[in-house]
């Protein structure tokens, strides 16, 4: 991570830079956004319920990471889900997304969670090849098992 740069939990105050890092990730990806202005009310409702972890990198934002935590079914604790994980094309390759994702790997382990899941697209090589660096594996049961998919349907 450069110099000068810290990571942070983002509290209420910070959900419109967080919403615009958000709404900014789906823009560049294509995917839909309901804009950033309903992206700032939904983060101010989930950060002020403490129904999500946003992590914030630099100042300004430059980097987001927002982590949902919830009771496990295998284990007694909690179960991470990496729910974004996203950094401005101009600051990519400094280690911002490798510091993001050891924090939110070390907030879901202080919350008391056992294991973290993330998703991500096939032609996504840079976030897999991070994700897979940090110990992260698509493979059931590991190295030799069969390739886990993530199927997702809107209700």
């Amino acid at each position: 991570m450069p110099v000068g740069e810290a990571i942070r939990c983002a509290g209420v105050e910070d959900a419109e830079p967080a919403a615009r890092l958000l709404h900014d990730f789906n823009t560049e990806f294509s995917a839909p956004t309901p804009g950033a202005e309903a992206l700032a009310g939904r983060l101010r409702a989930l950060l002020g319920a403490d129904a999500a972890t946003v992590l914030l990198a630099g100042e300004p934002p430059c980097g987001i990471a927002v982590l949902r935590l919830r009771p496990s079914l295998w284990a007694e604790g909690l179960d991470a889900y990496l729910e974004e994980l996203y950094v401005k094309p101009g600051r990519r390759g400094e280690g911002i997304g490798r510091a993001l994702l050891g924090a939110a790997i070390e907030a879901a382990r202080d919350a008391g969670a056992t294991r973290m899941e993330v998703g991500t697209s096939e032609t996504d090589t840079a976030a897999r090849g991070l994700y897979e660096s940090c110990g992260f594996s698509d493979r059931e049961g590991g190295p030799g098992g069969p390739q886990m998919l993530f199927y997702e349907r809107d209700l």
